[in-house]
């Protein structure tokens, strides 16, 4: 990440412009500090590193040629041309240019804290709300199925080892409410059969230890002792606790094809806005643990959330259920 600096476009507003190297220096000392001090992801740092090679773009067609002659006016014109677009570039959906802005107000905020200016022009100005999507959460009965179909785990023979992976992969990501990225990043150190527990490494290198499921650590156990050691076999070594078929870690792109697999033949969507991502089964677990009675706050920890403000839409979903109960069972529910 570090040592690239942003590079113009080629067309539209910052075409014959370039940003100086003062903007460069300093777009390169803000993402060094949400490397080092933040810890972002790297989708997160490259997705922002987007954002603000346009921005310098924006500002170099402007004519400003340092962070501290930027206006609060050509921030607000920015930001606006990212919904409206211009030559080059389409129009942003809510939740990107949300994210752009983000990145632009951090770079100015960072700027003010570092006495690379005199003030943040970007601090009154507000980034677009995204819409409020709510988490699709499939039923019990639909996870159930989902589960099930995973792998027939019962079979012999050859293909039983990757069977028995995937039924313990899904069952991981529904018993533990982990993201893709923390499952496939799981390391067999990580997971502790005996207490049933699991140390699961989230964003910003945050790590919590979350419980295991009955279900979800018999098929876990069962696999380890069954079908990871010869899977193992195939490769050179690796921790981690998901093996592809040559012994290698599992990717994200081999989970998804994992459950994509079992949705296909549990008769569940795979296209479409209703369509079964892992990030699914992440929600049916908080949904379903809040329909159970489980607390708000510590569904917070369960899922790793830095603010609880992020899991309270899991409780949306759950009162769209009470109504959707109510409507239909109490007598005096309709007119």
């Amino acid at each position: 990440m570090t040592g690239h600096a942003p590079t113009a476009a080629a067309d539209g507003a910052g075409a014959g412009h370039q940003p100086t190297p003062a903007l460069h220096r300093a777009v390169r000392a803000y993402l060094d500090h949400l490397t080092v001090e933040r810890g972002l992801a790297a989708n997160t740092l490259a997705s922002y590193r987007r954002d603000l090679d346009r921005y310098l773009t924006s500002l170099a067609a402007a004519g400003v040629d340092d962070l501290a002659a930027v206006s609060a006016g050509e921030v607000e014109r920015h930001l606006s041309r990212l919904r409206t677009g211009e030559d080059g570039h389409p129009p942003l959906a809510a939740s990107s240019a949300a994210r752009a802005a983000s990145a632009v107000r951090g770079l100015h905020r960072f700027a003010l804290r570092e006495g690379l200016t005199g003030a943040d022009p970007s601090r009154d100005v507000r980034p677009p709300v995204p819409p409020r999507r709510l988490p699709r959460a499939l039923p019990v009965a639909d996870v159930i199925r989902l589960l099930e179909s995973a792998g027939p785990v019962e079979t012999t023979g050859e293909g039983t080892g990757l069977a028995l992976r995937d039924r313990a992969l899904l069952e991981f990501l529904y018993g533990t409410g982990a993201r893709i990225s923390e499952a496939v990043g799981a390391a067999v150190d990580d997971v502790d059969a005996a207490d049933g527990v699991a140390l699961l490494r989230g964003k910003g290198g945050r790590q919590r230890l979350v419980p295991i499921g009955g279900y979800a650590l018999r098929a876990l156990t069962d696999y380890l002792v069954r079908a990871r050691p010869g899977l193992a076999a195939a490769g050179r070594g690796t921790p981690a606790v998901f093996l592809n078929a040559r012994g290698g870690p599992l990717t994200r792109q081999g989970a998804w094809t994992v459950l994509r697999r079992a949705a296909i033949r549990a008769g569940l969507p795979v296209d479409g806005p209703h369509a079964v991502s892992p990030h699914t089964l992440r929600h049916s677990y908080a949904t379903h643990l809040l329909d159970g009675g489980a607390d708000v706050r510590v569904v917070q920890e369960l899922l790793g959330h830095a603010s609880v403000t992020t899991t309270q839409v899991y409780t949306l979903v759950t009162v769209d259920r009470l109504r959707e109960v109510y409507a239909t069972a109490h007598p005096r529910a309709r007119q």
